[in-house]
């Protein structure tokens, strides 16, 4: 017996545009100065630089978001009762949740408790980013998990 699954490829564009949007507004106007300030980024870039800075990074977050949302969509759904035909799934919000979290916990706070240790990071910076990644991948998960 094999589990099937079907990837949403819609689903999976949603949640990488929604996980740039939130990226957005939370290096933005929520902690972008204090994220910056901890980073130890200058908050005014030579305006060459910042516009070579900003392509890169949003490439390569479009990059990352897209591998997230697709091993997400597999990790929430591999769960569900249905893929393996053995019975009704619980409501949507327990696997997003569920994926999110386990995820975030396993993963994300074990290499953000790295930076900490051995980069030297302050446990501020560490706040920032493990909200970012929590929040993050919950708004990814619950559009994955509802939008099969």
């Amino acid at each position: 017996m094999h589990p099937e699954i079907h990837l949403n490829y819609l689903a999976v564009i949603a949640a990488v545009v929604a996980s740039i949007l939130f990226g957005m507004l939370w290096h933005g106007p929520l902690f972008g100065k204090k994220w910056m300030a901890l980073m130890g980024m200058n908050s005014k870039p030579d305006p060459q630089v910042a516009k070579k800075m900003m392509t890169r990074g949003l490439v390569l977050m479009v990059v990352g978001g897209f591998l997230m949302a697709w091993v997400l969509t597999y990790t929430l759904n591999i769960w569900r009762p249905s893929v393996w035909g053995m019975g009704p799934d619980a409501p949507a919000y327990v696997y997003g949740f569920a994926t999110a979290f386990f995820t975030w916990i396993g993963f994300y706070v074990p290499l953000l408790l790295n930076t900490v240790a051995w980069e030297g990071r302050s446990w501020s910076l560490f706040g920032i980013n493990a909200g970012f990644h929590f929040f993050n991948l919950n708004i990814m998960a619950m559009i994955l998990a509802y939008w099969r």
